[in-house]
């Protein structure tokens, strides 16, 4: 039997306490001085909340930009490294000295030897 009247002196008080936040008499000076640490505590946690968010968009953000900047190089490097090889080919280089009176040699490179006794001591 004591423990039906204390279920039922449980549930009149937490009905009596959400009728109490309902109707807002629950904002009475002394609930609301006990209740600071805890009104603190919830602040500071909504402040981090908000930290939280904005600093995880601004890194979302900043990563799309360095993936955007990363793929702009990469078509650059492409371009550019095929404008070098286009460049550096024999035939474009020789087109390009040409107007400074440099010339392909048609005669191929001999190779010199020298023997051994031949060699001077320096």
């Amino acid at each position: 039997m004591s423990s039906e009247k204390e279920n039922i002196a449980k549930q009149d008080n937490i009905a009596k306490r959400i009728m109490g936040v309902l109707d807002g008499s629950f904002l009475t000076r002394d609930n609301m001085v006990n209740n600071i640490p805890y009104l603190l505590f919830l602040f500071g946690i909504g402040i981090f909340y908000i930290g939280n968010s904005h600093f995880a968009e601004k890194s979302v953000i900043q990563g799309e930009t360095l993936n955007r900047e990363l793929k702009e190089l990469r078509s650059e490097f492409i371009s550019t490294r095929s404008e070098l090889m286009f460049v550096s080919k024999q035939s474009e280089v020789a087109k390009a000295v040409e107007p400074m009176g440099i010339y392909e040699s048609v005669v191929p490179p001999k190779k010199i030897v020298i023997k051994p006794e031949e060699q001077v001591e320096q």
